[in-house]
């Protein structure tokens, strides 16, 4: 959602209209200082830098469109963290308004391994951005977002339908921004993210089968990939 300087100018008189108020009406006072003073304070006047900065859209950005996957992907990129580490919450983001909501809580006995999110820019198969999961060594707070380094593709199908994951490490966290490939990873810390994603809807009477982890260069032509088909719907999108 694009605000322009009209959009947030005519708001700020509509919300001032709402109030009853113009834009230098007077503000209203008690009886006892009525009296003591004849001239009433006025309300204050635009601010010629808080316009400035709303024209510049600080506000209602949408972290899928607006927030840029980055100079260096498909490598290094930006993801937005949904869910933290070691939640049972399953945060998603509302596509409408660019909001985390919650989705619902687990139904299983289990929590997500590291910090899960999405690939800003990107569009999947099935219509969503690309998934990603985070390794770091400390949760994250939901809607924030972190540098990852791509190390691997964990392809999944969950009930029917094609749902691959992104395997990454935080860029900024010195105990892992060294790994480039998943190979490098503990195999058992692999085996506990794959064992996750087979488990977590089981009680939801869900199926979702994973496979194998791939490596680094695969994950990279998986993001290029769906990069490039965001590029594609929006170009569609603007000659409509």
């Amino acid at each position: 959602m694009h605000c322009t300087f009209e959009t947030l100018f005519s708001s700020y008189f509509m919300a001032i209209s709402f109030l009853g108020l113009s834009a230098n009406a007077q503000v209203p006072m008690a009886e006892g200082e009525a009296n003591a003073n004849e001239t009433s304070r006025q309300a204050p006047k635009l601010n010629e830098r808080i316009l400035s900065s709303l024209s510049r859209r600080s506000v209602a950005a949408h972290p899928w469109h607006d927030l840029e996957i980055g100079p260096d992907a498909p490598n290094v990129f930006n993801c937005v963290v949904e869910i933290a580490k070691g939640s049972k919450v399953k945060y998603e983001l509302d596509k409408k308004t660019g909001m985390i909501k919650v989705d619902r809580v687990l139904y299983s006995s289990v929590v997500y391994p590291h910090n899960y999110g999405f690939i800003p820019r990107t569009l999947c198969e099935d219509n969503d951005p690309l998934d990603c999961l985070v390794i770091m060594q400390e949760p994250v707070v939901p809607g924030c977002f972190v540098r990852a380094r791509a190390l691997g593709l964990m392809p999944m199908i969950d009930q029917g339908e094609k749902d691959d994951k992104i395997i990454a490490v935080c860029a900024d966290d010195p105990e892992y921004k060294h790994y480039t490939d998943i190979k490098e990873l503990p195999p058992h810390r692999l085996t506990e993210i794959k064992r996750f994603f087979e488990d977590y809807k089981k009680n939801e009477n869900k199926e979702v089968a994973v496979n194998d982890i791939l490596p680094s260069s695969t994950a990279f032509e998986a993001i290029q990939h769906s990069m490039d088909l965001y590029g594609e719907y929006l170009l569609q999108t603007l000659s409509k």
